[in-house]
């Protein structure tokens, strides 16, 4: 059953689906049905595009497979495209105002150095060279008021970036990026009275759309290659002479998104941010072919309706973004409005297995759970040692999260703390012998560590209701600590009481002697106040809207610590973590703990 989006305000933006054919207690729940990449073949084509298409990919110019007997014309924008999605208008404000803003950092527009040789942070980096700021620029006024400073930036950059492959400004990803935006926001960059200017810019297009031909393949990831296809097959749409070159990029793009989507629809590296950036791409390109009155390849299409719920299940019970792999904390404007522009209307995405995460709505409850390996390091971005945490909220309060947002370092998070967001200890799970589950290295990589996560998940008895439980397992710390990290967590179904279990279980033909230091740590969401209670077994959470929860760990010793949140915006908040920590035997243990609602 599909909800539409645009009843915005009589349901939630993840609606829920639990209730829909439940089995029967202690029925083990069956992962949702899923589309396989097997199912993605490049567009049907006749026999002569198939030719036009191989003798493009051998270098054959487009113009002169095109009209091999006529002169070919100067660069011009065949279409118009109708921007389907809005950016910021505080960000495209700030532009206006002679700045950038980033991640909450301004940064002037006259002293912004976008030459090849100046060294940027990567969300500098992205926003100046990938032209995003264009969307934002555009929803903030009416265009002719915007216009000056399209051109004003575009002016610098084009004569900062004169010579074409050279600098951060032409990887693959980014220089995808921009040639779509330059497409798809023509009316603005090219709006006003330069007329050289305008030239100048088509020139340019052309010229990097021949770039990308001879160099998508060199992507830096699969989400950039997939990008430098989007920017090849928007411009085989919008300018002369390019259905070459559309029939090669539309064979390229299906092929990468293959390669860079599960076979539930989740970006393997496991990232919200990855996930919505593709839908964004698919969804610009997708307003160049309606703008050229073409309908995109199917396989395409299927892939877009495949993205959107398993980023529906990373949605919280205020209807933001959780922050797993680098993601924070997505406002639920900009995600409906990323939704409602991409055309699909479809259920979250509850058992996402291949994706690697496990969500249970419940009462007023959402409870998300990454039981899954890391990425792996040729998919991940910002790779992070999360296995098992995870994330809990009720209503408009988050009560358990994870630090998140190494996506956004280069903002006001510091660069220097990007690689302590990805540890472990960043998360809301079991840290042992003050060590990430997998190694966590620099560039947003990952090494040696968990390998595989068994999952079980069933409807189970509490009491006189019914309970959601899941039991995980992780073997991150087999090789070093010859033990097995188990997780158990019950939700009930009217959503107040998550009851959890951390278990060290021995692995290994023969255990380990004497003891090691663990710590299980709950980052508490912003605005949660804690207090310990007397007997230092739990502590009282006040929550913002009134609501009071109860933590308790009746075998174990909890204190409150300092921890940081980033949110949506990527603005880094100071909050508290309840911890419990000390040292067991190796020969195993179990630590027990329950949050529940109590007003």
């Amino acid at each position: 059953m599909a909800i539409p989006l645009s009843a915005a305000k009589e349901e939630p933006l993840a609606g829920k689906a639990e209730d829909e054919d439940k089995p029967e207690p202690g029925e083990l729940i069956e992962p949702g049905r899923a589309l396989a990449i097997s199912d993605f073949v490049p567009p049907d084509v006749s026999a002569g595009e198939r030719l036009i298409r191989l003798a493009y990919r051998l270098g054959v110019p487009g113009p002169t497979l095109a009209a091999p007997f006529r002169k070919h014309p100067a660069p011009r924008l065949l279409a118009t495209v109708e921007n389907p999605l809005p950016g910021d208008p505080v960000a495209g404000t700030a532009l206006r105002a002679g700045h950038f803003l980033i991640h909450g950092v301004k940064i002037p527009i006259a002293q912004l150095d976008c030459s090849p040789v100046a060294r940027l942070t990567p969300p500098v980096e992205r926003t100046v060279h990938g032209f995003t700021w264009l969307a934002d620029l555009e929803a903030c006024a009416p265009r002719q008021q915007c216009t000056q400073i399209a051109e004003r930036v575009l002016t610098a950059w084009l004569d900062a970036n004169q010579k074409i492959g050279r600098g951060a400004a032409w990887r693959v990803g980014h220089t995808g990026q921009r040639l779509l935006g330059w497409l798809v926001h023509a009316p603005l960059l090219l709006g006003g009275n330069d007329k050289r200017l305008c030239a100048r810019t088509l020139t340019v297009a052309s010229e990097t759309a021949r770039w990308l031909d001879r160099n998508v393949g060199k992507a830096e990831d699969r989400l950039a290659e997939v990008a430098g296809w989007c920017g090849i097959v928007a411009a085989g749409l919008l300018l002369p002479e390019g259905k070459p070159r559309r029939l090669f990029g539309e064979a390229g793009l299906v092929r990468a998104l293959g390669e860079l989507v599960g076979d539930d629809g989740g970006v393997l590296s496991r990232s919200p941010f990855d996930q919505i950036e593709a839908i964004a791409l698919l969804t610009r390109l997708g307003a160049c072919y309606r703008a050229t009155r073409r309908d995109p390849p199917q396989a395409v299409d299927a892939m877009q309706r495949m993205l959107v719920p398993p980023l529906l299940a990373m949605i919280h019970s205020d209807n933001a973004l959780a922050s797993w792999q680098g993601s924070s904390a997505v406002s639920e404007n900009k995600l409906r409005t990323l939704i409602e522009a991409s055309g699909v209307r479809t259920r979250p995405l509850k058992d996402a297995r291949q994706w690697g995460y496990q969500r249970v709505s419940a009462g007023r409850s959402t409870l998300v759970l990454d039981a899954a390996p890391p990425p792996l390091a040729r998919h991940s971005r910002h790779g992070c040692a999360s296995t098992l945490a995870f994330e809990f909220s009720h209503g408009p309060s988050r009560i358990v999260v994870n630090c998140g947002g190494a996506g956004t370092a280069g903002g006001l998070v510091p660069v220097r703390i990007e690689q302590g967001l990805r540890a472990t200890a960043a998360h809301s799970t079991l840290v042992l012998g003050d060590s990430n589950s997998t190694a966590v290295l620099i560039n947003g990589k990952l090494g040696s560590g968990v390998s595989e996560v068994e999952v079980d998940r069933r409807l189970a008895e509490a009491g006189k209701s019914q309970a959601t439980r899941i039991e995980a397992s992780h073997d991150g710390y087999v090789s070093r600590h010859g033990l097995v990290h188990r997780r158990i967590l019950i939700l009930r179904d009217d959503g107040t009481e998550l009851r959890g279990e951390d278990l060290l279980v021995p692995a290994g033909k023969k255990g380990k002697r004497g003891k090691i230091g663990y710590a299980i740590r709950f980052h508490l969401g912003p605005a949660v106040e804690a207090s310990l209670t007397d007997n230092k077994r739990g502590a009282h959470l006040a929550m913002r809207d009134g609501t009071y929860w109860q933590f308790l760990a009746p075998r174990s010793e909890v204190t409150i610590d300092e921890s940081l949140w980033i949110d949506g915006d990527g603005r880094p908040h100071p909050v508290q973590q309840l911890v419990i920590e000390g040292m067991e035997s190796r020969s195993g243990a179990s630590f027990a703990w329950l949050f529940k609602k109590i007003g």
